[in-house]
């Protein structure tokens, strides 16, 4: 097994909107794992004071850790996730890529895990599963029958047999965007990177993460109609590209 001190660099690339009450924690909590070598926050238009906070949290890492390199990128015009995360990618530079929502809901302590089996050789590309044995907050059962039907939608597809497509945990090789052009923007980027990664016949891993959902008083974006607007995209990348 690889050590913590020969896995490779890791970028972080965190998509942020409306999200003043989680951004200190979240930078706090990623930037406290030795394996981060790289920040890329996208403040995709935000009404509230996460901007600002952003601003601050880059201050202070700064001077706190000099050797972790903080990027901080900030839309024209409110481009959804996938627009942010296209975005921040181009201005990555470590080996490998993780994107890291800002809402707290994903622990960054189990990037050690997902990382391992990039670093062992045996994965280009890995996913964090909220539902093969990780720890998760009890919450809404339609929300849970969705994310298996486009899971089970876009496995049917892809040939995959992933157990949860839409997690917000990818990592993988930053050189596999060599390869690939990302279109989508909001929540369709989920299954477009599935079918692309698919087609590429990439080195695909599954690792269970833990999981500490919000309901929508605490802050939660995506609706039913992202669950329709999927069902459109697994089809259009997975047969159109």
């Amino acid at each position: 097994m690889t050590t913590i001190e020969h896995f490779p660099s890791l970028s972080v690339v965190i998509p942020v909107y409306n999200e003043e009450n989680t951004i200190n924690k979240i930078l706090n909590a990623v930037s406290a794992q030795d394996m981060v070598t790289e920040i890329v926050i996208v403040d995709d238009c935000s009404k509230d004071t996460s901007a600002e906070k952003i601003k601050q949290a880059k201050d202070r890492l700064k001077s706190e850790k000099p050797d972790l390199k903080v990027i901080f990128l900030q839309n024209e015009k409110n481009q959804g996730k996938g627009g942010s995360l296209r975005k921040g990618f181009q201005h990555t530079t470590s080996e490998v890529i993780v994107i890291q929502d800002a809402d707290l809901e994903y622990n960054p302590q189990e990037y050690t895990t997902l990382i391992q089996p990039i670093a062992d050789q045996q994965a280009d590309v890995v996913y964090g599963s909220r539902f093969i044995g990780g720890t998760h907050r009890v919450l809404y059962f339609w929300h849970y029958l969705g994310n298996k039907m486009l899971t089970l939608l876009s496995n049917m597809f892809s040939n995959l047999n992933l157990t949860d497509m839409e997690t917000c945990y990818k990592m993988f090789r930053r050189e596999i965007l060599e390869n690939i052009e990302f279109k989508s923007n909001r929540f369709g980027f989920e299954p477009e990177f599935t079918a692309k990664v698919a087609k590429e016949r990439l080195r695909i891993y599954e690792l269970p993460i833990s999981y500490y959902g919000r309901t929508y008083d605490d802050g939660k974006k995506i609706t039913w109609r992202d669950g329709l607007a999927a069902i459109f995209h697994i089809i259009r990348y997975n047969i159109f590209g």
